[in-house]
């Protein structure tokens, strides 16, 4: 019988499930995911090193699982594909002390899936001896395009979907909302989601808190909302990997102004004046003249909500297995065919 491939990863998230059983299926991967207590990160890798695998593909997450899984592929013998979703490496002392071993599996993977051509562009100055492929970000577009019940509080309405935390860009988006002008009861600014700076948020009273909400009820605020913005700025140690939160709402026809820190539009997806609008990261001034900008003018968010919805198409869960399989193939860990 011929062997599966390992994927060592933290965690099947609920919006990881389907492309991983598809992935699983095409390609006979086999998940390994060590967040979600069913096995450490050593357990792993010491599986990998037990030859049970035809070939391993690790992402960027957790303190030993990278290194390791990589050490027991060398090991095993077996081909190791990169799963990368970094485009800047983090500047914590921490991250500072990984950087060189990181950069010597960049250059000797087998192959590296990137999360898009932002990254793409990041690995390719690391030298890779290996073939480097996009498996683009996706979300269960079948769902989030799905028939809505709108929820709106305004003629208006901003929308941010996420972790309410400095790194999300959430006190910059609110200095731009109340620079912008915009105020109720003409429009609305909504946040889902909680995190760590949920109290100060509430505190300014410039905006409407909903708290964490399930994905049915997030898809409603999306069709009720004119513009999602997702205004990510770079830290020490995060840069925006993707941002699926453009995905959910292009589904929707909603226009979304994110930053240039945001890896769905350095990646493509977000493209300025044609599906969204770009500012710079951390400009609260930019980010309230984008806002006016789409409140003044209905036709500009109908045609770049048009135009994400059919961009975003593309990036669906069989076009990340489709990337993924091709890593595979290249590192000559492919699915034999008929099991020989």
């Amino acid at each position: 019988m011929t062997k599966p491939a390992a994927l060592i990863t933290n965690t099947v998230s609920d919006y990881r499930r389907e492309p991983f059983e598809m992935l699983s299926r095409e390609a006979g991967v086999e998940v390994l995911a060590w967040a979600d207590g069913g096995i450490s990160q050593l357990e792993a890798a010491q599986r990998v090193a037990e030859g049970r695998y035809r070939a391993v593909i690790c992402g960027l997450g957790g303190r030993v699982a990278l290194p390791a899984g990589y050490v027991a592929a060398r090991r095993a013998k077996v081909p190791f594909v990169l799963w990368a979703s970094l485009w800047g490496h983090p500047r914590t002392p921490a991250h500072a002390l990984s950087y060189l071993p990181l950069r010597h599996i960049y250059r000797t993977a087998d192959a590296i899936a990137t999360y898009g051509p932002h990254v793409s562009a990041y690995v390719r100055t690391k030298g890779p001896r290996g073939p480097v492929f996009e498996a683009p970000q996706s979300v269960d577009n079948v769902f989030w395009s799905g028939p809505a019940e709108p929820i709106r509080h305004a003629d208006f309405q901003a929308m941010f979907v996420g972790r309410l935390a400095r790194e999300k860009g959430v006190a910059v988006l609110l200095r731009a909302w109340r620079s912008s002008g915009l105020s109720a009861p003409i429009a609305a600014l909504v946040l889902v989601g909680g995190g760590p700076i949920r109290a100060r948020a509430a505190a300014t009273g410039a905006a409407m808190l909903v708290g964490e909400a399930d994905p049915a009820t997030v898809r409603n605020f999306y069709a009720g909302s004119d513009v999602v913005v997702i205004p990510s700025i770079p830290t020490r140690d995060f840069r925006e990997p993707w941002g699926l939160v453009a995905n959910e709402a292009f589904n929707q026809g909603v226009p979304v102004i994110a930053t240039d820190a945001v890896g769905a539009a350095a990646g493509g997806l977000i493209e300025h004046e044609r599906t969204g609008l770009i500012v710079p990261a951390g400009d609260a001034d930019a980010l309230a003249r984008a806002l006016r900008r789409l409140h003044e003018d209905p036709a500009l968010r109908a045609r770049l909500g048009a135009a994400g919805r059919d961009s975003v198409r593309a990036y669906d869960h069989a076009a990340w297995a489709a990337g993924m399989s091709r890593a595979l193939a290249a590192a000559r860990a492919g699915r034999p065919k008929d099991g020989c």
